[in-house]
């Protein structure tokens, strides 16, 4: 199973219109406040620490980067070619690789396991965007990456983010800017609810290490100044 032809066209119609500007995506958040953040939650779990890192839908690459001064091989993967362009192109220094990836595809995720063998793998707020149907398919790929001595750290909104972007949505003056952008390309964010993002992990046969929330930062701003914060779950698992 891999995903829908039209939930890819969509990712890269967005970013093919996207400002290579970092932050003029809605989530492209300074990694201080995002990776930086979750790698401190991340690192206490990694039982082998010098596996290579997969930033696994690593958009422009912005975390990509940050992720790649701290780690030995880190290799960003996305199913937009055209999101994997502006990673490239910003990462003049090559500190990582990039390739094209779906996650979905069972035998797409055991290639690249059979290339790195067993990876760490960092995914934020990448299950919420996906359809319904391959939110366990993702999973399975996750622990196909992971491996045996691997582990996954995923942050991803929690339920009460769906209020938020709601409201966001609905406002008076129309969404803030960097929203309506994603919004228009109809990759309208899906609720995933709290209790099934273990149970995905769980199904594909990884146990849940450690849990917790934290607000996910984003990039834009309400009309006070104020930054957009989403209520989030963060989660590590591994084979145990």
């Amino acid at each position: 199973m891999s995903v829908t032809t039209r939930y890819r066209e969509a990712w890269d119609g967005f970013w093919s219109e996207a400002s290579a500007e970092q932050g003029a995506v809605f989530w492209d958040a300074d990694p201080a406040l995002t990776a930086g953040v979750h790698l401190a939650l991340f690192e206490p779990y990694l039982a082998a620490p010098g596996l290579p890192l997969v930033d696994l839908g690593c958009g422009n690459g912005t975390q990509t980067r940050f992720l790649a001064d701290r780690y030995p091989r880190v290799v960003g993967v996305d199913l937009s070619a055209a999101a994997l362009d502006h990673a490239r192109l910003a990462d003049l220094a090559g500190q990582a690789s990039y390739r094209l990836f779906d996650a979905a595809e069972k035998a797409g995720a055991e290639r690249l396991h059979a290339e790195l063998a067993d990876a760490n793998v960092y995914m934020r707020g990448v299950l919420h965007q996906c359809e319904p149907a391959d939110r366990q398919p993702l999973v399975d790929g996750l622990a196909a990456l992971v491996g045996d001595r691997g582990r996954v750290f995923l942050v991803e909104p929690a339920e009460a983010a769906g209020a938020v972007l709601r409201a966001l949505a609905r406002s008076p003056g129309g969404p803030p800017a960097k929203l309506a952008s994603v919004l228009r390309h109809g990759i309208a964010p899906g609720e995933v609810a709290d209790a099934a993002v273990p149970e995905y992990l769980r199904a594909a046969g990884l146990t849940v290490l450690a849990s917790g929330e934290l607000p996910l930062v984003t990039s834009e701003r309400r009309a006070d100044g104020s930054r957009i914060e989403l209520p989030s779950l963060w989660v590590v698992a591994g084979r145990g």
